[in-house]
């Protein structure tokens, strides 16, 4: 009886793709013996890298198609689409993300949200029934307003002058018109990948911790948080739902919480959606070996990251992991149930080597894991 090997890792970023990981390994099973059973089964936990592993599954296409950055100006952005499966995945970050703007336009009070309205828009004239969003690396503090207000959601003050739906605009809201709001968006799935849990304002919410990051100063910052307490009022007030209790209602600017409000979706673990998608926790059934990796391990790898997400799966199994560099104290692999580790770095001469000639080691770490593990 062949021996079940899956394969299932994150990018190595900027050096591998997680399906260029997946042949490597599954060479060096191939060249060794032809008596394995390889699954290969690329993975990512909703971050960069994750549209190339929907594809993988989905068959999917890029659509590309003009819309706003997040201060209003026309740019090109693109999500995936899946015509067959009538799935979209879009990346907040392609039309409101923080990587569109330099440091000098960094401002949470003007930007918005409204590109990944348009995209979602996009994909709902496409027929899309399932769209999930993965929304890190936002440049936007806005409760998801600009979003909504593409997709026909109305904001107005106290004296009913309509709000275009930034950053500062969330202190003006007094009332949320949902009359004109797209039709279709209450016959979608929206899901939305998001690993955070803070809630929408106050001392661990949106703005406190993350829109220094986003250009605000500490003047800025007060505004925005008691923006995002008006917002949450309005939004009980209007539709009797407490945002705050919700956790990850604060991801990305608040967006989280607009996801909730708007598109009445599932704020859900990246990695998690990812495995559903890619059937993993029934490929991995009677595996002997689940080999997954990233390009660099930590403390944080086990929270909410790929390698978390696999060893959330263990049952039977035994796991190797490889990677780029590994920051773990050797006592932790027990601990955490990893039972072979292998890293790039030692084998290269420095950082910049590893990464360029990231492939080429994974061989060298792949062939020696089969000779060790299976000449037994």
């Amino acid at each position: 009886m062949k021996a079940k090997i899956v394969i299932a890792p994150d990018k190595f970023k900027g050096s591998l793709t997680g399906i260029e990981f997946c042949n490597i390994v599954e060479e060096s099973l191939l060249q060794y013996s032809d008596e394995f059973e390889v699954h290969k089964v690329p993975l990512a936990d909703g971050g960069d890298g994750t549209v190339d592993v929907i594809r993988y599954y989905t068959e999917g296409q890029r659509i590309r198609l003009e819309v706003h950055d997040p201060l209003m100006r026309k740019i090109e952005a693109e999500y995936l689409y899946s015509e067959s499966a009538r799935l979209a995945f879009i990346e907040m970050s392609a039309a409101s993300g923080i990587r569109l703007l330099n440091d000098e336009e960094l401002n949470p009070m003007e930007t918005s949200t409204f590109g990944t309205g348009e995209l979602i828009l996009d994909a709902l004239s496409r027929g899309a029934v399932h769209i999930i969003m993965g929304i890190g690396g936002s440049a936007t503090n806005d409760a998801g307003m600009g979003m909504a207000r593409a997709l026909g959601f109305r904001f107005f003050d106290k004296d009913k002058n309509e709000l275009q739906g930034k950053g500062k605009d969330l202190q003006l809201l007094h009332s949320i018109d949902a009359g004109q709001a797209h039709q279709r968006i209450h016959d979608v799935k929206f899901e939305i990948a998001c690993d955070v849990d803070n809630p929408l304002f106050g001392e661990n919410g949106a703005a406190r911790v993350y829109a220094p990051q986003k250009g605000a100063d500490e003047q800025m910052v007060q505004m925005l948080d008691k923006g995002l307490w008006n917002f949450a009022a309005v939004a009980y007030k209007n539709f009797l739902i407490d945002l705050q209790q919700i956790a990850g209602s604060g991801a990305a600017g608040g967006l989280g919480a607009g996801c909730i409000l708007f598109l009445d979706a599932h704020l859900k673990s990246g990695i998690e959606l990812i495995k559903s998608i890619s059937g993993f926790n029934e490929k991995i059934a009677d595996a002997q070996w689940i080999v997954t990796g990233e390009g660099s391990i930590d403390s944080q790898t086990f929270s909410g990251k790929v390698i978390k997400g696999v060893l959330d799966s263990r049952r039977q199994h035994k796991i190797a992991v490889f990677c780029g560099r590994s920051d773990l104290p050797k006592g932790s692999l027990h601990d955490n149930s990893i039972d072979y580790l292998a890293e790039i770095l030692p084998l290269a001469s420095d950082v910049h080597d590893s990464m360029q000639n990231a492939g080429i080691y994974l061989k060298m770490l792949a062939d020696e894991f089969v000779r060790l593990v299976f000449s037994r």
